[in-house]
């Protein structure tokens, strides 16, 4: 007997690569965690009424740090790290989000982003039971040399499920010559301004360090077979060197011409949704509505505001280059591909059952469903038990 049939709804099948990707209203049967079939004649079951919704495959973000809000909600205020997870799953499945890469720094910086925050948040996830199925994204900064053990250990017992390769430091060495800029960086840290002055100095003394651990960290993470990004590269010369380590996603590339020339070969090219949705960068750089419809941009993330994903891809159908097959594959097929989850980012007959429910406007996640599981609904009334 089937698990749930999701009766009713426009439902966005098929796959946009293959160009098979269309919407149609018709039912979908969910057994053991699986689409079993799609089409109205799915038997028996639980019925989850979409009468009047949209819906579409469940929501993969690559690169999400609003986490950090819930573990310190303000600089220097941390909060248990078992609570701050539980608040940030209920915020993803809210919003559609069904598998999310939390984009964890591995920082020199004592406190939110330090060796002992990376450690906790991996002991965490191991002990938690979730329903949004949520994986480590390490962003790895490249002065970081001591904690350079501890993240080949994490990649070699699986612990990790993409690398980036980061380089903050030399701006916030920047930002340190001014006060307020840089009160800003040892709040967050835990510190005085003099002494985490002091510290990032002695640690921008490791440079001649960094390429020898980067070769390092991006072997370990070639026989693992992970997916790896090179993040804010801001001249064809950085991009291509960690191309050449197997670096196959461009992640925030700061100049156009990175990312025209990522694109054209191939490989993704990461942006943020909340650009989208503002309708630019809050740091002024590339606008990801339009190098998404210029097919540039192939992959959007919630970066720092989980809600983002969701309202982009309607604001990019309803700009009108896109169509909301296309729009949605920015944060569905075209992730797991990245990714290499060929389980999910589509609905199609054997795939996972990770289905989001929303209405026409995208305003809202009305049901998520993660491996055939109701991990959020709200609307109970369109719940109706197995007959």
């Amino acid at each position: 007997m089937a698990d749930m049939r999701i009766t009713g709804g426009t439902v966005l099948t098929g796959s946009t690569a293959a160009g098979s990707a269309e919407l149609a209203t018709t039912d979908i049967t969910i057994t053991g965690g699986r689409i079993d079939a799609i089409g109205p004649d799915g038997g028996a079951g639980a019925l989850l009424d979409a009468s009047g919704l949209l819906v579409l495959p469940g929501i993969i973000d690559l690169h999400g740090d609003a986490f950090e809000r819930q573990l310190q909600p303000r600089p220097g205020v941390s909060f248990p790290i078992d609570l701050a997870l539980r608040d940030t799953e209920a915020q993803l499945l809210s919003n559609g989000i069904t598998t999310a890469y939390h984009g964890v720094t591995l920082s020199w910086e004592p406190g939110l982003r330090s060796l002992d925050g990376w450690h906790g948040l991996l002991a965490a996830l191991r002990a938690g039971t979730w329903a949004c199925d949520m994986r480590v994204h390490l962003r790895w900064e490249a002065y970081n040399i001591a904690a350079l053990d501890d993240a080949l250990s994490a990649i070699e017992t699986g612990q990790v499920h993409l690398l980036a390769f980061n380089d903050h430091t030399p701006a916030i060495l920047r930002k340190l010559e001014d006060p307020i800029e840089g009160a800003k960086y040892a709040g967050r840290a835990g510190m005085k301004l003099a002494p985490f002055q002091a510290l990032a100095e002695q640690v921008a003394a490791q440079a001649p360090q960094i390429p020898a651990a980067q070769q390092r960290l991006a072997a370990a993470a070639r026989a693992a077979k992970l997916p790896m990004a090179s993040h804010d590269d801001h001249s064809l010369e950085v991009r291509s060197f960690f191309r050449g380590l197997g670096a196959t996603l461009c992640e925030f590339p700061i100049a156009d011409e990175v990312a025209h020339d990522a694109a054209a070969r191939g490989e993704f090219v990461l942006m943020g949704c909340p650009n989208v949705v503002r309708g630019g960068s809050h740091l002024g750089w590339a606008s990801a509505a339009t190098m998404a419809e210029a097919g540039v941009c192939t992959i959007l993330t919630s970066d720092y505001y989980y809600p983002a994903m969701l309202r982009a891809a309607f604001i990019l159908a309803e700009r009108g280059k896109l169509d909301l097959p296309a729009a949605w594959s920015l944060i569905s097929a075209n992730p797991a591909r990245a990714a290499g989850l060929t389980d999910r980012g589509t609905i199609e007959a054997g795939k996972r059952a990770d289905i989001i429910l929303t209405d026409p406007q995208g305003m809202r996640a009305v049901a998520t469903i993660v491996n055939g599981r109701i991990a959020h609904l709200a609307d109970g009334q369109r719940l109706r038990p197995a007959a």
